[in-house]
């Protein structure tokens, strides 16, 4: 296959959720630098990018979510899966959970006018080191993480 074969990239039947993948995960943990600035300077600017970064993230999570489910038919057919794929594939659902969790708790703020609760930064770090272990456990997946 050619690096630049626009019509193998399409249509390899796993490429498209380890490309997509990478937009909810930045949008998100960038959200969530934004927020912590914006906590921290008390900038309203900040926190408006934090979240448009939410959002963005949480809705671009359903193709990504929706991709490694077809990955899953795709490679293998629907089987059983266990270990590292079974992890990774629960805590991808837990990631995409909290995306939308953290997106809708600003979202219910934005639209009532009162101040951010002081309990969405650890639930913010918590979502972020599961999204980090869902992407590191989709690094082993993928042969990016192997040892040697």
């Amino acid at each position: 296959m050619h690096p630049f074969d626009l019509k193998a990239a399409i249509l390899a039947k796993h490429a498209q959720h380890v490309v997509l993948i990478h937009f909810p995960l930045a949008l998100f943990i960038a959200g969530v630098a934004f927020d912590y600035l914006a906590h921290l300077t008390g900038k309203a600017v900040l926190a408006s990018v934090a979240y448009y970064n939410f959002l963005v993230a949480a809705a671009s999570s359903i193709p990504a979510v929706a991709t490694g489910l077809l990955a899953w038919q795709w490679q293998l057919d629907c089987r059983r899966l266990h270990g590292i794929l079974l992890m990774h594939l629960v805590l991808g659902a837990t990631s995409a959970i909290l995306m939308w969790l953290v997106w809708s708790l600003h979202f219910r703020v934005v639209r009532s006018g009162r101040p951010l609760p002081a309990y969405r930064l650890p639930v913010e770090a918590l979502a972020v080191m599961i999204v980090a272990l869902t992407g590191h456990l989709g690094g082993f997946l993928s042969g990016v993480n192997v040892p040697g």
